[in-house]
């Protein structure tokens, strides 16, 4: 009779242990990351398109006819430029850089809507090219949606003051601080459930953040 109560024992510590479980755990920082690079990424044509200085019209739909001219060039991956909504918050110059991001999950109005966009995608897969998305990761715009819900996410300095990225001069954006799980949780659901993401092949995180341009 012991057999059974032990076993029974055991199941129910199980549970219980499963219950009570950090939803969160998993997005705990880990001491480094590891990656593996996608088969069709190797020895590929990578194309970089900033798709408002791209074409006069700066759009989704006015790159889309572009694409056959860039598949006869040779290119095999689209290298999308980040298309979310650009900070107002210490923006450079009237047009801002797209590295300022304001909404992880909303697309840029200027460029398009969300269906331009996944018909540029679905144009481009038709030509058997591949779109990878410039997907800014550890920085977004002073006015960002999660600036303003979640303060807490963001790196302070010793005066609790939030800190721009020290790198060159991009005062127009402030650091995350990934080691909140909660703050990686949202990021990740950025990264996998934005309405673009169905539409999309890759994303590519970034450190980039170059100067804007104040031509369209």
């Amino acid at each position: 009779m012991l057999a059974p109560l032990k076993i029974t024992i055991a199941a129910l510590c199980l549970l219980c242990a499963a219950c009570t479980t950090d939803p969160l755990a998993r997005y705990q920082p880990k001491p480094y990351v590891q990656l593996k690079q996608p088969e069709w990424s190797k020895n590929a044509t990578i194309y970089q398109i900033n798709t408002r200085q791209f074409s006069e019209e700066g759009t989704f739909k006015a790159a889309e006819t572009q694409l056959p001219r860039l598949k006869a060039l040779g290119v095999d991956i689209l290298w999308v430029m980040p298309i979310h909504p650009i900070g107002e918050v210490n923006r450079k110059g009237p047009l801002g850089s797209p590295y300022a991001v304001k909404d992880y999950f909303a697309v840029n109005s200027e460029l398009g809507t969300l269906q331009d966009f996944k018909d540029f995608v679905a144009s481009a897969h038709a030509l058997d090219m591949k779109v990878i998305i410039d997907w800014v990761a550890n920085h977004t715009a002073w006015d960002n949606v999660m600036m303003e819900e979640h303060p807490e996410w963001y790196k302070r300095d010793y005066k609790g003051d939030f800190i721009p990225t020290t790198w060159w001069n991009w005062s127009d954006i402030i650091d995350l601080d990934y080691d909140q799980p909660a703050m990686r949780e949202t990021m990740t659901r950025a990264n996998t459930q934005h309405p673009a993401s169905s539409a999309q092949q890759h994303r590519a995180p970034s450190t980039q953040h170059p100067a804007p341009s104040t031509q369209h």
